[in-house]
Order: structure tokens, then sequence, then C-alpha cells
């Protein structure tokens, strides 16, 4: 599979920071950029580093309400407010320093990387400093400030493509994206996720949420039990999203990478290893090009081993977006390895395998099982 690949850079991005004691730390995209850096992917001959600017208000208006956009301004500048009415507040989206702004940028990098790949100047785009899928139109959630997917979604239908896919494998449900576009028929929205009804974060990405009344079967889930482990999340993939993209036949793919779905991710109990980021990076290229004319819009999202999983695993992306992955040594660099070390106060992994842990059979019988049965309501 060929073609050009960007990856988007963002620095700016630092600024989505929402305090030192959150989970969503700003340095996992810091990291997966450098070590996407020392092992020298960037600079491959097909690879283009692409720039971004801020989303605008109307590229945001597109998704979010003005009262929204103007009160995460707002809040974000200090001006007092019942900001709690649009999702700010204790807890998972405590409000921080310029919040508009941080939001914005992180949208406007999903945006150039649509962009890029919309306009043919590249096939596929990552933004890893994206994939906030859980913000609504008119209120923050998750972390989420803005929904830069659903933004970047928008832009794309706004520019004449007719169809668009987004696969979403973040452990959380892709629920913001799903809401947004839920009575949208030119959006397919597939979500691949643990599920607990109303118990596990979002609570909501049950196997019957299928899209609104003028968007029937417009809306996929994949709604796999606690203790799931690399083969049946994979058997998961493999089987749902290769057809039922074909079936829908977009103009171009979008996916959120989310690895929250690590065996040691501290807000999630699923229990994958990298060996699954790099199987699932090579099935999405697949479904890009023999699906989606090969364009491939990827964020990042959700992750919080912030050093020792989510550069390993966003690298594994980038690596087979770039066509890069057969050739990447399984060793880490050992410099990238002592500066990530030093930042994380532990040593991280210095390869990006590892071992799979003990299996969960009943976990993953349910999981087939869950797969087998939305096969059949697919494609009775």
């Amino acid at each position: 599979m060929s073609g050009r690949t960007g990856l988007v850079l963002a620095p700016e991005a630092r600024i989505y920071d929402h305090g030192p004691q959150h989970p969503l730390r700003p340095d996992r995209v810091l990291l997966t950029w450098d070590l996407i850096a020392a092992t020298g992917l960037d600079a491959l001959p097909n690879v283009e580093v692409l720039g971004a600017v801020p989303a605008t208000r109307d590229d945001l208006g597109r998704v979010h309400t003005p009262a929204f956009i103007d009160a995460t301004e707002r809040a974000g500048h200090g001006e007092d407010g019942d900001w709690s009415a649009f999702g700010y507040g204790p807890g998972d989206n405590p409000i921080f320093t310029d919040m508009h702004e941080a939001g914005a940028i992180v949208a406007g990098a999903s945006i150039a990387a649509a962009a890029a790949v919309w306009r043919s100047h590249v096939a596929h785009a990552f933004n890893a400093a994206g994939g906030l899928h859980h913000a609504m139109a008119s209120r923050a959630s998750g972390f989420c400030v803005y929904d830069d997917p659903a933004v970047a979604i928008a832009w794309l239908l706004d520019q004449g493509a007719q169809r668009v896919a987004y696969v979403d494998v973040d452990v959380h449900h892709g629920d913001g994206v799903q809401a947004i576009f839920w009575n949208e028929p030119r959006v397919l929205t597939i979500s691949i996720h643990e599920y607990e009804a109303h118990l596990f974060f979002p609570g909501t990405g049950g196997i019957d949420e299928r899209g609104g009344p003028d968007a029937p079967g417009s809306a996929i889930n994949v709604p796999l039990p606690a203790g799931t482990g690399d083969d049946a999340w994979l058997a998961a993939l493999s089987t749902i999203v290769p057809r039922a993209v074909a079936d829908f036949a977009p103009d171009v793919l979008v996916t959120q990478l989310g690895c929250d779905t690590h065996m040691t991710d501290p807000l999630a109990q699923l229990r994958l290893t990298t060996h699954s980021y790099e199987e699932a990076a090579a099935i999405l290229h697949r479904v890009a090009h023999d699906a989606a004319y090969g364009r491939w819009v990827a964020t990042g999202g959700g992750g919080y081993q912030w050093a020792r999983v989510v550069p390993r695993a966003w690298t594994l992306y980038f690596a087979e977006m770039a066509n890069a992955s057969a050739d990447l040594p399984d060793a880490l660099p050992h410099e990238w390895v002592e500066r990530a070390s030093d930042r994380a106060g532990e040593p991280v992994p210095s390869t990006f395998s590892e071992p799979a842990p003990q299996p969960r059979p009943d976990a993953d019988d349910q999981a087939r099982a869950v797969t087998a049965r939305l096969a059949d309501i697919l494609w009775p």
C-alpha cells in the first residue's frame, strides 16, 4: 500500500492541560512526537510534517453551539458564571486557562489532517493531539472540550465528502461523535469499547444503539466485557469493521486510536498489549485502501499510561500509516528511553513488544459472543 503520509505537529497543544493531577497529560502527545522523531519516521521520504492553525468559531460551530463556545472561552478567561451547565467544574473537566484556545488548537490540527487528505496532499494523516471524542454539542465531557473528530468530519462534509466512516477503538464509547451524527445518514460511527451499562464511563454504547430516525443503522457499537484480551478484541475489530465500512463505501475513513485499552491502563479493564495496536493499525490501513480510496485521517485519544504505553502505541500506528512498520526495530532508541524515564520518574519499557497477560477465557468467550451476535444483526 502506497501514498504519502502526513504527521500533524501542533506544539501549542501543550496548553491543553487540565492540571498536574489530571490523568490526561499533555506529555503523552509530546513524548509520542518525540518517539516518532527518535525512530526517524518523520524523516522518511514519504512522510510530510504538517502544521496547523486553530479552528475558527465557524469551524467549531459546525458541531458545537454558539452558547457552548462562548461559555468555554469565558470560563477559560476566568470570568464568573454557571459553567457547570456546560460540563465544566471539579472532576473530569476542570476549568483551565485558555480552554477555548487549547481546544481550538486541537480541533484545528484535526482539520489540518482532514484537509491534507481531502485535498490529496497526502493519503493518510495523523493528529496525535486529537481524539477528544466525548465532547457533546453543548457540553464538555470526559476530559474533552471540543470534539475534534466530529469537527473534522463536519469539515469534510462541508467540503463535499458524501460519506464519512468513523471508527473508534478507544476503551470508552465514542459517545460524543455518535451523538453529534446520530441522525446524519452521511456518517457511519463504529465504536469498539469496554461496556457495562450505566456503570463504566460513559455508560452508553450498547449493541442496540443504531442511529436516529433519519439514519437507521448509521451507528454500530461493539460492547465488550472487562477482561477482554488481544485475540478476542482483534476478532471483534476484524469481523465487524472491514465489512461494515466496505458496505458503507465512504469517501474518507476517520479513526480515533485511543490506547486506554492497554492491560495496565489505570482507568479501564481491558487487557490488550501493543500487539493489538500493531495488528489494528494494519487492519485499519487495509480498510482505508479497500473501502475509502486510501484516505485515512487518524487522531489520538485516550491512554493514561502516558509515558509507558501511549508513545509506543501511537508510534506503532504511525509506522503502519507510513508503510514503515516492517522496518521498525523492536528496540526503542536508548536516548528516548532515558528521556522518557526521566520525565516519568520511573523506568519505561525499552521495546515496542511486550508479553501478554494470562488470558481470561470467560471474558474472551463473552466478547466473541457479542461479536457473533452483532454480526448476525448486521448481516442476517
